[in-house]
């Protein structure tokens, strides 16, 4: 399936697309809020300023995707592998991002408020100036991750690895205080 044929597919009102290979694809600015994409191949796709909300791209290949101030509140991002992913400015409070692979992404400025993150690999990722508040981390990787001037207020840290990580500048006020590396 191309481009074309899945917003003309989703104007007409289907919503399931399940495994579907939309590897490279442009889908920049794109309405697709409330698609079920589980197991999807995006890699390298172009999601810029896409409306992903409450998604279901659980299991999903991103590798390389380009998130930029993507809508993803509410999305099911469990076991999603987004390895390199630039997710800056993106939007996902409330996503569930339980046992994602995020390593290397970069999420600059973006807003994970709420967002499940249990078990989510993070290491190596950029967090400079995310907004984590509220967010569960438990037993999340951020191992070498960036989370200068991030804001933690009232995250669930506990069990993190946070061995090497930077925390310049990060709020973590109201937090877990039960850190365990």
């Amino acid at each position: 399936m191309n481009t074309e044929e899945l917003t003309k597919r989703y104007t007409a009102g289907e919503r399931e697309f399940g495994a579907i290979d939309l590897r490279e694809a442009n889908l920049e600015g794109v309405d697709l809020s409330g698609t079920v994409l589980s197991g999807a191949s995006l890699d390298g796709a172009n999601l810029k300023r896409a409306n992903l909300s409450r998604a279901d791209l659980s299991g999903a290949d991103l590798n390389g995707a380009n998130l930029t101030q993507a809508d993803l509140s509410g999305t099911d991002l469990r076991d999603a592998i987004l390895d390199g992913a630039i997710l800056e400015g993106a939007i996902l409070d409330g996503a569930n991002l339980s046992q994602a692979d995020l390593q290397v992404a970069n999420l600059v400025q973006a807003d994970l408020s709420q967002a499940e993150l249990h078990q989510a690999d993070l290491s190596g990722a950029n967090l400079e100036a995310a907004d984590l508040s509220g967010a569960d981390l438990a037993a999340a990787n951020l191992q070498e991750a960036n989370l200068t001037d991030a804001s933690l207020e009232e995250a669930t840290l506990s069990g993190a690895n946070l061995e090497n990580t930077k925390l310049e500048g990060t709020i973590l006020e109201g937090g877990d205080s039960n850190l365990a590396t």
